[in-house]
């Protein structure tokens, strides 16, 4: 009877390991996803300031000019019980969170789970969900600078171009009328990877 009493204890034990491993996986999975989105948001928000000059569209594609979001990830971390975390951007698109659980298993028959932490790992990406056709500079003049009008500044008729996103949604976009413009789920998805 103690033999049974005892394998009961460990199954439970055991089964508390793995419910204390998959909040850490939770964590670390939300973790990533933050930073992968906060990351996204910063790069539709640059696009849209930008959006009047195309030159800079595949810049921001690829991912340049966005903040690192790390801090986004110690935030849900922390909202999902986990600590300790380790954030390493992977690229200019790509997340790796390591997390540690704030709290053991508890005590029980297996004396190292009232002790070890769970740690767990996830990574997220951002890809761009768009494509466009990249305008031709003017003959004569320097990439991305229209002829006859002061850096920085674009001629209010200019054409842009067209967005083809996923789906086949495609983004017509008028330089005089820019209420409509696509939002950061339009421009870029966030997912996780397995590793």
């Amino acid at each position: 009877m103690a033999g049974l009493l005892f394998l009961a204890f460990a199954y439970f034990a055991v089964g508390q390991a793995a419910a204390n491993r998959n909040g850490a996986q939770t964590a670390a999975d939300a973790a990533a996803l933050a930073a992968a989105q906060e990351t996204r948001d910063d790069l539709a928000d640059l696009w849209k300031l930008a959006v009047l000059d195309p030159t800079k569209w595949q810049d921001i594609f690829e991912g340049n000019g966005g903040d690192n979001a790390c801090w986004r990830a110690d935030q849900l971390a922390a909202l999902n019980d986990a600590g300790n975390v380790q954030c390493l951007p992977e690229g200019l698109l790509s997340y790796r969170i390591t997390v540690q659980a704030n709290k053991s298993a508890g005590d029980s028959v297996i004396p190292e789970t009232s002790t070890t932490r769970a740690h767990a790992t996830a990574t997220a990406v951002i890809d761009s969900l768009c494509t466009f056709e990249a305008p031709e500079p003017p003959s004569g003049e320097p990439s991305g600078q229209p002829s006859g009008e002061p850096p920085g500044e674009e001629p209010e008729d200019a054409a842009l171009p067209t967005l083809t996103c996923e789906d086949g949604v495609n983004w017509e976009l008028d330089p005089g009328d820019l209420t409509d413009l696509p939002g950061p789920e339009d421009l870029f998805a966030v997912h996780l990877v397995t590793d």
